[in-house]
């Protein structure tokens, strides 16, 4: 088949273009107003790419448009919708084609509010390590892997499953077009206030994706109240994780350093020593929740287990640290909700315990827009030393109550929190170039921060590398 994605630079849009390539289709796909590190990826797959919408872009003979649910994507009104349209095409969303070219094949959701892309990127990457050729979507980049989306010879396949909506036409999330086997379920808070104004709402598609679950299927799940309020909904066989001791699998003898090293205890008594390069404790939370399953299946080796973990290098955005030369390290978290924000700067706050920590923050996604989602700023930069503020986006505003950027930034300073607004780059790298040297920075956004991500790195290398060497 011919499949054109329109939005192809959505994380799980490029994924799901790659596993149909891998499948034997033709591919091709367009996107505008796109940032790295995404946007420089797709450039790099190969395939036809193009950084406009245009009825012309649409290859003849075409059989399938792929449609990302994006606001700025326009939706019915994107001019290659329309042209797909007029000839007849079937327009369809990434999540139901995944969904109908995986149908048969051993389907592993790994779902959850936090978590989930390094999970998948992790169990894709020891199945790899470990000569399975398990296929796998997963929406964000890992070092590790040599795509975001891979077909794959054996049974299995490993998809990052969302909760959020397929799209404004069709209310159902995303995940629970997958036929899932197997769930693995790493957490579960209130996230998507947009689409979810409540817990409850908000909670129902995991209940429905564990009642997917067949009787011979697995689900291995986070020890947290909220889970195990909705384990029973599932027939399938249960597996406990934690990092705190549980009746599953859990962390022991943990010590955090460049190199963090625990103990991962299992039923039977199995203890299995393992050590990764990943930053914060709730890294090894999701070490031990992959590592269950790959263990409960019997895909993989203790040996085999140990030895990918420790070369696994996780995920793009997920807590990079950017520069090289520079003593004021600038690390880059995402921070797309509440808990993965929290997450960043507590793990910060772990392996930098004595620096200041400065964090640049952009509220780019609904959620933190969200004038519902105000209390957030009550709590989310607890110890953080400063706060530099980046304004929110305006795609989508119309279809939420947005809060504006100055209410932003007056709830953060009621909190007690040192906070600046910043417009541009310039006005961002101008405040961070007067640190005393001791500090650290998190960049911490699901968006393109200013595009800092690219242009502060060098900047801190030369800056601070020099008064370090005075």
């Amino acid at each position: 088949m011919r499949i054109h994605f329109t939005g192809i630079a959505g994380a799980g849009m490029s994924a799901a273009a790659l596993m149909m390539r891998e499948a034997g289709h033709e591919v091709s796909g367009s996107d505008e107003d796109v940032f790295p590190p995404m946007s420089t990826y797709v450039e790099g797959l190969g395939f036809p790419f193009f950084r406009t919408f245009d009825a012309a872009n649409l290859p003849a003979n075409l059989d399938v448009l792929v449609l990302g649910a994006s606001a700025k994507l326009g939706g019915e009104a994107n001019v290659e919708v329309q042209e797909a349209r007029r000839r007849g095409v079937r327009v369809t969303t990434f999540p139901q084609m995944v969904g109908e070219a995986t149908e048969g094949r051993l389907n592993t959701v790994v779902a959850g509010s936090f978590g989930k892309s390094t999970c998948t990127a992790l169990m894709a990457h020891v199945l790899r390590e470990a000569g399975r050729d398990a296929g796998w979507m997963i929406g964000a980049i890992s070092p590790s892997l040599p795509d975001t989306g891979h077909w794959g010879s054996a049974p299995e396949v490993i998809l990052e499953g969302d909760e959020y909506i397929v799209g404004p036409d069709d209310r159902r999330s995303k995940f629970v077009l997958y036929h899932p086997r197997d769930v693995l379920l790493t957490s579960l808070v209130h996230d998507h206030v947009n689409v979810f104004p409540t817990f409850a709402e908000y909670e129902a598609p995991f209940r429905e994706l564990l009642r997917l679950l067949p009787d011979d299927g697995l689900l291995v799940c986070r020890d947290h109240p909220a889970i195990r309020a909705i384990a029973a909904e599932s027939a399938a066989r249960i597996v406990w994780y934690d990092v705190d001791p549980c009746e599953g699998w859990c962390a022991e003898e943990v010590v955090f350093g460049d190199v963090t090293r625990f103990v991962l205890t299992g039923p039977g008594g199995r203890r299995i020593r393992l050590a990764t390069t990943l930053l914060g404790e709730h890294n090894i939370e999701n070490i031990v929740g992959v590592s269950a399953y790959l263990l409960e299946r019997g895909l993989v080796s203790e040996t085999a287990l140990a030895q990918a973990i420790e070369s696994f290098q996780g995920i793009r955005r997920r807590l990079d640290r950017l520069t090289k030369l520079s003593r004021v390290p600038v690390v880059e978290g995402f921070g797309s909700s509440y808990e993965k924000a929290r997450s960043a700067i507590e793990a910060m706050q772990l392996h930098y315990p004595t620096r200041p920590l400065t964090v640049v923050f952009e509220p780019h996604t609904f959620s933190w827009r969200n004038r519902d989602a105000l209390p957030w700023y009550d709590t989310v930069f607890e110890g953080v030393d400063r706060v530099l503020l980046v304004p929110p986006p305006s795609h989508g505003a119309a279809s939420h109550q947005q809060s504006t950027f100055d209410e932003i930034l007056a709830r953060i300073a009621a909190a007690g929190v040192p906070v600046d607004g910043v417009r541009t780059a310039e006005e961002a790298t101008a405040a961070l170039s007067a640190l005393a040297g001791d500090e650290v920075v998190l960049l911490l956004s699901s968006g393109p921060l200013l595009g800092l991500p690219d242009s502060l790195p060098p900047t801190f290398d030369a800056l601070y590398a020099e008064a370090a060497a005075a």
